[in-house]
């Protein structure tokens, strides 16, 4: 038998979607950012936006330096197309795209798809390599199917809103929790259809709903409910079944959390931090669970021994004590993260606005080229290059611009 060729340790590795295509009829978040994955691994995605101001996500603010902050962060490397998909000769271009793409990925709403053809089952018929996903709120069939699905709708209606929050209070996630989990399912997706497709030759269909995904994100508290009676309560920064897990203000003004997993972690923090090594063995404190039923005592001991103390201090004693820790963090101390910045994880892209600053994606590939990170298109600026690209003339272009047909 022979043996597999084995790659040379010191030659690198081209990035693994080298040479894979991607069209997307894309807007807001949960496709862009899925296929902005996609594009980061080598992918060439082709992006089709509206010849009127194109994905609605470029107006959500403008805080990148006169760019919406959503757009930026998911459609760095991509090459932007804009067209009218309601006239026949935009629609007509989108189709020649896809015939030679190996990914198609659209997030529009229920039906209008298909009302195109270019949903999923439709375009697999007609290309058997092509791998085609559906995005949506709630799936293409149901109940729910044509409803409206915003983000923060979907995070209610998967009860991740009933377990965020205080006990007074529930709130939603700070980030878009809904479409970030559609993004990633729909992007590990296309990766496992990939797969398939080298052993099978065939594509197929990629459903992902936001509904969905995000309920199985909420996994926890649901099963908590499901086989123990009651869901998890809403306990703020604390941990809802874990005592000590919280956060606790320090002298500075800052704000340490710790974690205590075990008893035998409890009995150090009191040993070493508390400073009152009899409180590890007291019934009242000695078990998780007895800590638990006595959590507001519990958390005053602990933010009397840490409020003393500057955060710095804190954090140095907990960790010689090998208690886990972490500072409560503002979105300018992330940017300024030592962790980051130890290993490099900034880098530079390209804009309409000029340089950003973008972090590098979570997935290394070490002995691979470094993830592709390109420049944030500006609204058509791939047009003229791809309708030349698919046969048509100059007079062709000329009057689908002068139409409005093209942008």
């Amino acid at each position: 038998m022979d043996q597999p060729t084995r790659q040379p340790m010191d030659e690198q590795q081209p990035l693994p979607l080298e040479g894979i295509t991607v069209v997307a009829v894309e807007q807001a978040v949960s496709a862009p950012f899925a296929t902005r994955q996609l594009a980061d691994l080598g992918a060439r995605v082709i992006k089709v936006e509206r010849v009127d101001g194109g994905d609605f996500a470029r107006g959500y603010d403008t805080a990148a330096r006169g760019l919406a902050s959503h757009f930026v962060w998911c459609n760095r490397g991509k090459e932007s197309l804009a067209l009218d998909l309601k006239d026949p000769r935009g629609l007509a271009v989108v189709r020649r795209l896809i015939a030679d793409a190996d990914v198609f990925v659209q997030n529009l709403a229920h039906g209008a798809a298909a009302r195109l053809g270019l949903d999923a089952a439709t375009l697999c018929a007609a290309h058997p390599r092509l791998i085609a996903v559906d995005i949506s709120g709630y799936g293409g069939s149901g109940p729910y199917a044509d409803k409206r699905a915003y983000d923060m709708l979907v995070q209610c209606e998967a009860g991740l809103v009933s377990v965020t929050g205080t006990p007074e209070q529930p709130v939603k996630a700070g980030i878009p929790a809904a479409d970030i989990a559609a993004a990633m399912y729909a992007f590990s997706g296309v990766l496992a259809a990939l797969v398939r497709r080298g052993t099978t030759g065939r594509g197929g269909a990629v459903e992902v709903s936001m509904l969905e995904a995000l309920a199985e994100w909420v996994g926890h508290p649901l099963h908590h409910a499901l086989h123990g009676g009651e869901p998890p309560a809403r306990t703020g920064l604390a941990h809802a079944v874990i005592a000590p897990y919280d956060a606790y203000p320090t002298a500075d003004g800052g704000r340490v959390l710790l974690s205590v997993q075990n008893d035998r972690e409890w009995r150090r923090l009191a040993e070493q931090v508390i400073e009152r090594p009899e409180l590890g063995m007291d019934q009242m404190y000695a078990t998780n669970a007895s800590r638990v039923a006595n959590r507001g005592k519990t958390d005053a001991l602990v933010a009397r021994a840490l409020g003393v103390l500057d955060a710095e201090e804190a954090m140095t004693r907990l960790e010689k004590a090998g208690i886990a820790c972490a500072r409560l963090r503002d979105l300018h101390e992330l940017a300024a993260h030592p962790q980051l910045a130890a290993r490099e994880r900034w880098r530079q892209v390209g804009s309409p606005a000029g340089p950003l600053k973008a972090l590098l994606p979570p997935i290394t590939l070490p002995g691979g080229d470094e993830a592709r990170m390109g420049d944030v298109p500006a609204l058509g600026q791939h047009t003229e290059a791809l309708l030349r690209a698919v046969g048509m003339a100059d007079d062709e272009i000329a009057a689908m611009r002068r139409d409005g047909v093209a942008a």
